[in-house]
């Protein structure tokens, strides 16, 4: 075989390790990550507000709960799902985003996936936020909060971010912002 084909040959099965192997998944999760930039903040006059926080929700261990304990605190929410890629790329950053400030403010990692396929995943990942299980039907009082995405909602219920894509947490800026916000 000439040296020609047998590049083309190798260009081709790579491409294709990208659709039919799992290392085809962790590279295409590794892209996402990669390509990822810092979440857009929205300047003050443009943010949206939460007025109700009356939503009910289950956490990890399937027990329902009302999302007014968030009321009052800096709050960080985002939807995701154990099966979506671009879900899987951005949790390494929630990990990060939950070791560092998980203790000064809430945190809602919400899926409306069943329990089994979820601590499954949150095991083998070696995850530790905990996960908040949204609840087919009840709606979110909040208009502006709606899947997919991520938000940081202020204090005082500003939407400080809302990020529909895949966002780099895990910077500089974003540590700016949250200390700011959890010292005001």
């Amino acid at each position: 075989m000439k040296r020609q084909t047998v590049f083309t040959l190798l260009i081709i099965a790579f491409v294709l390790s990208f659709f039919v192997t799992p290392l085809g998944d962790y590279s295409k999760i590794m892209l996402n990550r990669f390509f990822a930039t810092s979440p857009t903040i929205i300047k003050p006059e443009k943010r949206g507000k939460i007025t109700d926080y009356d939503w009910k929700l289950k956490d990890e261990n399937w027990k329902f709960f009302n999302f007014d304990e968030a009321k009052g605190k800096v709050v960080f929410i985002t939807f995701w799902t154990s099966w979506h890629m671009p879900s899987q790329a951005q949790l390494k950053d929630v990990q990060y985003l939950y070791d560092t400030y998980g203790d000064k403010m809430k945190f809602y990692v919400i899926t409306n996936e069943e329990r089994a396929p979820v601590d499954l995943f949150m095991e083998e990942q070696g995850y530790t936020f905990p996960v908040t299980y949204q609840i087919i039907g009840e709606p979110s009082p909040i208009g502006l909060l709606k899947p997919p995405g991520s938000y940081l909602i202020d204090k005082n219920g500003a939407i400080v971010i809302h990020q529909n894509a895949i966002a780099d947490w895990d910077n500089d800026k974003i540590d700016k912002l949250l200390n700011k916000l959890i010292a005001e």
